[in-house]
C-alpha cells in the first residue's frame, strides 16, 4: 500500500509530442527552408552541420572529416519535430540521454535554424556570436584586421572594436571555425574561451574555457597549435595548463595526444 501511494504521488511523465504528417510537398519546403538556414550561415556551412528526414523528423547532424576530407563519423546533435497540434509550429530537441529529448526552441524554421546557429551555450556548437558577428560583417569567412595591443587586448583595426575570443581566433590568427569548435566539451559545459598566452610567432594559442556558479568556478584548457601549416587543438592536463611552454612539453611527451 506504501509503494503503491508513493507511485501515484509521482507526476506524470511529459506526453511526448506527436508527429504531425507531412505530405511530400510539405517535408521538401521544410528541408529547403532548412538548408538555405545553414547555407546562409557562415558557422553551421564551415561546421558540415546536414539536414536528414527520417520518419517524419528532421534529424540534425555534423559530418566529421579528417585531415584530407576523408568521412570519418556523424554526429547526430538534435532533432526537429512538426507538431500535431499546430499547423506551423516545429520542435526542437536535442538528446541528453538515451531515448531522453529535452526542448531547445518552439516555432517556425527561421527561428529554430536560428536557435542552432546561434547558440552560444555549446548545446550545438558554442559560436554563436562568432556566427552574428560575421554575418553582421557580410564577408564570409573573410578575415578581418586586427591590432593585438599591449595588454593583451584584441580590437578591430577600423574602429577599435574589441574583439571577442572567437573573433580573435578567426580574423587575428586565422583558425578555421571547426578546429575553434574542437573542444567540444568545454563547450558543452557552458565554458567561455578566454585566451590567457601567445606566442611571439603566432602558431600558439593558449586558450582557457571557464564557468563559475554557487557550486565554484570550472575550466578548462585548450592549445591551439599551428604544425605543418595545419592549425590543430589539443585539450591539456590541469597540472599541465599553465602556460604553452608546460601544454606543448607534455603534449610531446604523450607524442601529441590530447587529455582525455
Amino acid at each position: 500500500m506504501r509503494w503503491r501511494r508513493r507511485w501515484q504521488d509521482w507526476p506524470d511523465r511529459p506526453k511526448r509530442p506527436t508527429v504531425r504528417r507531412l505530405s511530400a510537398e510539405q517535408r521538401d519546403k521544410y528541408l529547403s527552408g532548412m538548408i538555405r538556414a545553414i547555407e546562409r550561415s557562415p558557422v553551421l556551412s564551415a561546421l558540415s552541420f546536414e539536414v536528414r528526414v527520417l520518419r517524419g523528423r528532421f534529424y540534425l547532424e555534423r559530418s566529421i572529416r579528417d585531415e584530407n576530407g576523408n568521412l570519418t563519423d556523424t554526429a547526430t546533435l538534435g532533432r526537429i519535430t512538426p507538431l500535431a497540434d499546430s499547423a506551423s509550429s516545429l520542435l526542437l530537441e536535442v538528446e541528453y540521454r538515451t531515448a531522453s529529448w529535452s526542448e531547445i526552441a518552439k516555432g517556425s524554421v527561421q527561428k529554430v535554424m536560428n536557435a542552432i546557429a546561434n547558440d552560444s551555450k555549446g548545446t550545438f556548437h558554442g559560436l554563436g556570436s562568432l556566427n552574428k558577428s560575421l554575418r553582421k560583417a557580410g564577408n564570409g569567412l573573410q578575415r578581418l584586421p586586427v591590432t593585438m595591443r599591449r595588454d593583451g587586448r584584441f580590437v578591430f583595426s577600423e574602429d577599435g572594436r574589441r574583439c571577442s575570443t572567437q573573433e580573435a581566433l578567426v580574423h587575428y590568427f586565422g583558425l578555421p571555425l571547426d578546429v575553434i569548435a574542437e573542444p567540444r566539451t568545454w563547450y558543452w559545459y557552458h565554458r567561455k574561451p578566454h585566451i590567457v598566452e601567445v606566442s611571439r610567432d603566432r602558431r600558439r594559442v593558449l586558450v582557457r574555457f571557464s564557468t563559475s556558479s554557487l557550486s565554484g568556478e570550472f575550466g578548462g584548457t585548450c592549445l591551439y597549435v599551428c604544425r605543418n601549416d595545419r592549425w590543430e587543438a589539443f585539450t591539456i592536463k590541469p597540472s599541465a595548463s599553465d602556460d604553452i611552454d608546460s601544454a606543448e612539453r607534455w603534449l610531446e611527451m604523450r607524442k601529441w595526444r590530447q587529455w582525455a
